[in-house]
């Protein structure tokens, strides 16, 4: 049995209620792989995940590419020193591996071949400490090639189509090896091509106030029955309220994040749209990561949004999003900031989004 709120949102037909945030762990995987964020304690992690689950926070999402398996492992470790009834949900993902031989702090490839991802399955169940996952998601499109964050990876002929490693995620499900199945980073016509092979249960899509490129997925979702979970909700830390143009410049180069455009040529428009949620936050005696966050689920379709956390007191700073809600004058006045500050791509509201 998993431990629920009152505030919880159903995810798609799956049958499971989740709590409207949910904790990431791509932040808590360590130093020496691609796109870590440096270095972190594990036992501060180990304390974050359990916080977050005292807290309500009812499922953690996970991944094997995340510090090649380490974050599966903290999240394991925290599993076990709960009590059965209170154990949160637990999602993964498969698809994004460093090969025999590769170098983890290059790119790793985008691999969704059916014994690799059954392959992977066995080894996230190892790390995790469980016998099932409840929702098992594809990381990218499979490509064949090279993953580069941000940027599109060349497609080549050992690319494994879609129709394929859906039918592969369908086979797990039917086996009950994973509960729900979900697909991460595809757009709507992708996520139309699996719904022909199987249900799609759930999708991640990366959406945050400055990111909206993610609407018309969630529009998809919406009219499929389909869960929504995001991620990258604050941004990678920009929509905290706690960053700044020098803290950018400090960032160490094992950060993925010093060389990201959202932390570079876009920074000065980012930090701009969070000063404009600094009087909306004080008027609701809320955070400025809460007003974001709250912002990121009132979006019509969102079921709930993934929140990364190294400490148990960055926890405190967000987990109280989830009961709050903004008002439609308040939607407003985040709708004309981002026209004003141009920060970010995408719809500036729900009314102009559709699938």
């Amino acid at each position: 049995m998993t431990q629920t709120t009152n505030n919880t949102r159903p995810l798609g037909d799956t049958g499971m209620e989740l709590s409207p945030l949910g904790l990431g762990t791509w932040v808590i995987a360590g130093r020496g792989w691609q796109y870590s964020w440096g270095a972190t304690d594990d036992t501060d992690s180990v304390a974050a995940i359990t916080h977050a689950v005292n807290g309500g926070v009812n499922w953690i999402d996970t991944a094997p590419a995340y510090g090649l398996g380490h974050a599966e492992e903290l999240v394991g470790r925290a599993l076990a020193g709960l009590p059965e009834a209170d154990r949160p949900y637990v999602f993964t993902k498969a698809g994004l591996i460093w090969a025999d031989g590769d170098d983890p702090t290059g790119p790793p490839r985008r691999i969704m071949r059916p014994e690799s991802v059954r392959a992977e399955l066995e080894g996230s169940l190892r790390r995790l400490r469980v016998d099932h996952v409840d929702l098992y998601q594809v990381h990218w499109p499979d490509t064949g090639a090279a993953f580069v964050y941000g940027a599109d990876s060349r497609v080549t002929d050992a690319a494994t189509p879609l129709a394929e490693y859906w039918q592969v995620m369908a086979d797990l499900k039917r086996e009950g090896k994973v509960r729900a199945i979900g697909l991460s980073n595809h757009d709507a016509a992708q996520l139309a091509e699996a719904e022909r092979v199987a249900h799609v249960d759930a999708i991640q899509p990366p959406f945050s106030a400055l990111n909206r490129s993610a609407a018309g997925e969630i529009a998809w979702a919406r009219a499929n029955r389909t869960g929504v979970i995001t991620y990258s909700p604050l941004q990678s830390g920009l929509l905290t309220g706690a960053f700044t143009a020098e803290r950018a410049a400090a960032l160490g180069s094992d950060d993925w994040r010093s060389s990201h455009p959202d932390f570079t040529t876009g920074l000065a428009a980012n930090l701009a749209l969070v000063e404009a949620l600094r009087p909306i936050a004080a008027r609701r005696a809320m955070s400025v990561a809460e007003v974001a966050l709250a912002w990121n689920l009132a979006w019509p379709g969102v079921t709930g949004a993934i929140v990364g956390a190294r400490t148990p007191a960055q926890i405190d700073d967000w987990i109280g999003a989830g009961a709050r809600a903004l008002s439609v004058a308040d939607l407003a006045e985040i709708a004309a900031a981002i026209v004003d500050t141009g920060a970010g791509t995408g719809p500036v509201s729900s009314a102009g989004a559709s699938a």
